[in-house]
């Protein structure tokens, strides 16, 4: 610790830790100690001129919870700083984030490129739902710099991906590809949700837009959902702040309060969740009965070196292909006793799933082949479970699998 170093008031001079427990707090005139949840709708005018004011925005203050709440705000800020944004909007989940992201920016004739190793909803709205208004999309190989390169039109206008990617933990280089967005005077929105902004922030690397589903690590023990969307503060007053208050993906206050508990303890969950998911990625790459391990902080991942270069830790999500056929696969997931079976991720409880019949079931056979998605791929998100007896359950459904 530096010993001229000095704490002051302001926020952006504090620590991760220190902003993720009291960044953006307001208090009311009670002085409560946790974060008040405002549970209402609406919010009530000293005169008819001052509600005339606040709709014009000459009068700072809420006008409806739709456009805005004193406890979302206070995640908004929070969040902000963490990721080092000029600005933050959250929404009721992260599919609403990502396509507010996109729409908001986006027009008929416009046209995005986006990595094809995607959530199988953010392939969607990619492939299928903008070009129903208009908007061409090309899927490129993310890990292919000329891929994205050689797929630049003049009227590209975004770049999208998800680094690392659902489920296969594909990485993206952010720095050299917002390079080559920029050049064509595109806009860089990146999915963070895997590495959480923990472990890797996509600003810092040149990217424009962060989107995370806050359903995941920031709620982390599966409770709400919730989306967050950071950017420039020309991005949110430009495109995404009306693009929000007219369309309404608004995120409850309950459910903002929610993740304001859940941010206080996101370091100390995320650094015991990597921790126990190496070890757990070692162990499976050792065993006889697992053909391959992907996991971004062991060498023998393909992008390990993009992994070093942008992420601080390998994470909390492990995926793996078991040597077998579906029903051999499914054998192992119901034996394990610790592990439970669910699409969600991020939670304090370790989850698994099985992505070829659930996230990315909608996909057509050849496109998951294409993607490594085959049916004896596993997708492990690591808990706070003691990493011993994760161990054990693992090992223990394995032989039940072969027996």
């Amino acid at each position: 610790m530096s010993a001229d170093r000095k704490v002051t008031d302001d926020p952006t001079t504090w620590s991760p830790a220190t902003q993720l427990v009291h960044g953006g707090t307001l208090r009311s005139q009670f002085g409560e100690t946790s974060e008040a949840i405002f549970l209402t709708q609406g919010f009530v005018y000293k005169s008819a001129e001052q509600a005339e004011a606040r709709f014009k925005n000459e009068d700072p203050g809420y006008q409806y919870s739709r456009f805005a709440n004193p406890t979302v705000s206070m995640l908004e800020e929070r969040i902000r700083l963490l990721e080092g944004a000029e600005d933050s909007r959250a929404t009721g989940s992260g599919m609403a984030a990502v396509t507010a992201a996109i729409l908001s920016r986006l027009s008929a004739g416009d046209h995005i490129v986006s990595a094809r190793a995607l959530f199988g909803s953010c392939r969607y709205i990619v492939e299928d739902l903008c070009p129903r208004f208009g908007i061409a999309a090309t899927l490129v190989d993310g890990r292919d710099l000329d891929a994205w390169k050689d797929a630049v039109r003049p009227n590209t206008k975004a770049f999208f991906f998800e680094t690392p990617a659902n489920p296969t933990l594909e990485l993206v280089d952010i720095a050299e590809v917002s390079k080559i967005a920029h050049a064509a005077g595109a806009i860089v929105i990146v999915d963070n949700v895997f590495a959480t902004p923990m472990l890797q922030r996509p600003i810092e690397h040149g990217a424009d837009v962060v989107v995370y589903s806050a359903t995941k690590h920031i709620d982390g023990q599966g409770r709400c959902l919730g989306g967050l969307v950071l950017a420039s503060n020309a991005f949110v007053k430009d495109y995404l702040h009306d693009f929000l208050r007219q369309t309404g993906p608004a995120m409850s206050p309950f459910n903002a309060w929610v993740m304001l508990k859940g941010l206080e303890t996101l370091p100390v969950r995320v650094n015991a969740q990597c921790a126990s998911a190496a070890v757990i990625a070692d162990v499976l790459a050792a065993h006889p009965r697992i053909t391959k391990v992907l996991y971004p902080g062991r060498d023998d991942h393909p992008q390990a070196a993009i992994a070093r270069k942008q992420m601080t830790g390998g994470g909390q999500i492990v995926t793996f292909d078991v040597d077998g056929d579906k029903a051999t696969v499914f054998r192992f997931l119901n034996a394990l006793a610790i592990a439970r079976i669910s699409n969600n991720l991020g939670d304090s409880k370790s989850l698994v799933t099985h992505p070829a019949t659930t996230t990315h079931q909608r996909l057509k056979p050849e496109v998951r082949q294409e993607l490594g998605i085959g049916d004896g791929m596993v997708r492990l998100s690591v808990g706070l479970e003691a990493v011993d007896d994760l161990v054990v359950d693992l090992q223990s459904a394995l032989d039940a699998a072969f027996r």
